[in-house]
């Protein structure tokens, strides 16, 4: 049985009540991240967030021109990505009912317009190749307007979401004792080519993590191995051929979870590397995954205390989202939270207020609330009040419609054929690639 409880893939969610804690400034940027090394500053967008680098500054007329027809509540709807429960579409739900006041995934869909939907087999997602197929189809049947972003946590290895449909590859740790990138990114190519013919087109992968900490319950051989230089040749690599397939990539869990002796599900960890510690340690691979143009970064529930004092876990911290991830690395990409019912997250405010903080701190995409409707609520309150401006909640959306473009997910979303599916998954050619990487591990 493969585990369910493990970062970026938070299973049936965290019972344990939230205990609000007293607020702080979320305009308070750490000291710690100012050093002679960082890039140039990008220019301030009018409410005062830093707007993309040039490189990628201005949003294609496509993407601005769907964000112009957007109501309010479609573009908050557009931060969130929950699970949904059931096979089918119209599977009726007393959890879909529960958590959305819609009882089958897609009245859930149509009624809150979500940026996308994680799927996972102990929602009652993933049964067979042809359900699996009928479900997303129906999935973006139910949102014409923008196509969904439909993900899973297919890492491999221990972390394998959509075992026993697709090919069985070998996880990171083997495919880092090879030190072939080649090898990476072949897997890689060969899992979210996979992904695609089944209708999910963003796999919360590849961990870039580095695993320094022998005790680490959480990460450990999800991650390519303990050599910052390795692991991120090899991160590179895995994006690369996730592009490959066209399939968009989640690089994990930032700013680095691989010094923990805590499981950021059950408790709140805390890592006290020092900002020249994290420099050489953590960021390589991160800088890396950026360096190959991956998707999506997710954030990581840990306590930094020496990149941000605030003893808030990452996710809701600006000093390492917006002054670390963003102006340090300059992703201008879409950051998204791991699972927003993972302890880590909870144990110092309430589920209001954690997805409104986790904005404000600089992340876009909102995974897996425990309550839907109370995070929602309270977003869409925080827009209207001007706690989160409309500048800064454009800037969130645009950054997801720009994913969807260039993935090819803004004006149609693909139709999975599940006959082609049938013929792609676990083909011989796949299962020749983890046969090779298999035989070329140490």
């Amino acid at each position: 049985m493969i585990a369910t409880m493990v970062a970026g893939c938070a299973a049936s969610g965290a019972d344990s009540p939230a205990r609000p804690a007293a607020g702080r400034d979320d305009g308070a940027v750490a000291s710690a991240t100012a050093t002679s090394a960082a890039p140039p500053t990008p220019s301030a967008t009018p409410d005062g967030s830093q707007a993309p680098p040039a490189s990628r500054a201005s949003a294609s007329s496509k993407v601005e021109a769907v964000l112009a027809r957007m109501s309010l509540e479609e573009k908050v709807g557009q931060l969130f990505m929950p699970v949904v429960y059931g096979a089918a579409p119209d599977t009726a739900s007393g959890e879909n009912s529960a958590r959305f006041g819609a009882d089958t995934p897609a009245k859930a869909v149509a009624k809150y317009r979500p940026g996308g939907v994680i799927l996972f087999p102990w929602a009652g997602n993933v049964k067979n190749v042809r359900q699996l197929v009928s479900l997303t189809n129906g999935l973006q049947k139910a949102s014409p307007k923008i196509p969904l972003l439909i993900g899973a946590d297919q890492e491999n290895g221990r972390v394998s979401r959509l075992a026993p449909l697709v090919t069985t590859m070998p996880g990171a740790s083997v495919i880092g004792s090879t030190g072939d990138p080649s090898l990476a990114r072949k897997a890689a190519e060969v899992t979210g080519s996979e992904l695609r013919v089944l209708g999910i087109n963003l796999d919360f992968a590849p961990v870039a993590d580095v695993n320094i900490n022998p005790r680490n319950p959480v990460i450990g051989p999800r991650a390519y191995g303990s050599d910052p230089a390795k692991v991120s040749r090899m991160v590179a690599a895995a994006v690369k051929g996730f592009h490959d397939a066209g399939t968009a990539t989640a690089a994990k869990h930032f700013p680095g979870h691989g010094d923990t002796d805590v499981d950021s599900h059950t408790g709140l960890p805390v890592i006290r590397h020092s900002l020249s510690q994290w420099r050489k340690l953590d960021a390589p691979p991160f800088a890396a995954a950026i360096g190959a143009k991956t998707d999506v970064v997710m954030s990581a529930h840990v306590v930094m205390p020496k990149l941000d004092p605030s003893g808030d876990p990452s996710t809701l911290s600006k000093p390492i989202l917006t002054g670390l991830l963003r102006d340090r690395l300059g992703f201008d990409g879409v950051v998204s939270t791991d699972a927003l019912d993972m302890a880590g997250v909870r144990k110092k405010y309430g589920d209001a207020q954690v997805p409104v903080r986790a904005i404000l701190a600089g992340v876009d995409l909102l995974l897996m609330p425990p309550d839907f409707t109370k995070a929602y609520d309270a977003v869409l309150a925080a827009v209207k009040s001007g706690k989160i401006t409309r500048a800064r909640l454009d800037q969130s959306v645009r950054r997801l419609l720009t994913l969807k473009e260039a993935r090819g997910l803004l004006e149609r979303a693909p139709v999975a054929d599940p006959a082609k599916a049938e013929k792609t998954l676990r083909s011989a050619e796949h299962r020749r690639v983890a046969r090779l990487i298999e035989s070329r591990a140490r």
